[in-house]
């Protein structure tokens, strides 16, 4: 056999198995996003006492469950947390609890589909109807003005967070080690592979977030695995005014808990009053 029907051959058998790796991970894709935690296999205590397990129910007809924490009184709003991709609301108690001592505000933490005691299956599509049965219940069964409501997202939950705020009026948004596009922040991952062409899990916030028109504060540790910081560098660029973008120096993507940044972002919102 000559040596160009050996490359050629060589060839053909790298490509068929890089499009066979690739036809794996777009099979595999929602498995990898999503890494639901069903409260039957954990659910854990709540951190603070008054925390309620509250219902209602996405457009399309879907059971979405969110633990609540009211707030000292209604002028005090509410914070609506879109959790990252993993474990349920009941992991989310600690940085609610931290919110809630230091903005006053109340907090509700929801599941998307799958997730904790909600029930369906999680996609994009899904969780951003999830927020937004959130958000409604939050203005009509809270019964708090959307001025007073913010949005915040946690790594994942940024897509749904910034889906929320180019929608709706709001207080604020809020952004802990988000990504600028899952394709973005896969690629950093599998640099092989050609994600912005095949992931069909968008949360594109770089196109969106120049769209939101309240104040934008973002947090990002410098040694994050996950997300690199790079991508909330990028959302603070694009944002508009006014905007912040708290660089937490050493901290990784699971490192970054509620005390670091409930203080600063309070100080924000001070002097971005209404």
């Amino acid at each position: 056999m000559s040596l160009r029907r050996r490359f050629a051959r060589l060839a053909g058998l790298l490509l068929v198995t890089y499009l066979g790796i690739v036809i794996v991970f777009w099979f595999l894709e929602r498995r990898l996003v999503f890494l639901p935690t069903p409260y039957t296999d954990e659910w854990l205590k709540p951190v603070d006492p008054r925390t309620e397990e509250v219902a209602f129910r996405a457009s399309d007809g879907t059971a979405i469950s969110a633990l609540w924490i009211p707030p000292e009184t209604p002028h005090h709003g509410a914070v609506l947390i879109s959790h990252g991709n993993g474990g349920n609301a009941s992991h989310r108690g600690r940085l609610a609890a931290e919110l809630r001592k230091v903005l006053g505000a109340g907090v509700l933490v929801y599941d998307y589909p799958g997730y904790g005691k909600s029930d369906g299956k999680p996609t994009e599509a899904s969780c951003y109807a999830a927020g937004e049965a959130a958000l409604a219940w939050l203005r009509d069964t809270a019964k708090l003005e959307a001025g007073r409501i913010i949005l915040c997202g946690e790594s994942l939950g940024g897509g749904p967070a910034v889906e929320l705020a180019t929608r709706h009026d709001h207080r604020a948004l809020l952004l802990i080690y988000t990504f600028t596009s899952l394709p973005a922040a896969a690629k950093s991952h599998f640099r092989f592979l050609p994600t912005h062409t095949f992931m069909r899990t968008r949360f594109d916030n770089l196109s969106k977030i120049g769209h939101v028109r309240r104040p934008v504060f973002l947090i990002h540790g410098t040694a994050d695995a996950v997300i690199p910081y790079a991508h909330s560098v990028s959302l603070f660029e694009a944002a508009n005014d006014p905007k912040e973008l708290l660089t937490l120096d050493g901290f990784g993507h699971s490192a970054l808990v509620g005390q670091r940044f409930a203080e600063p972002f309070a100080a924000f919102l001070a002097k971005h009053a209404p």
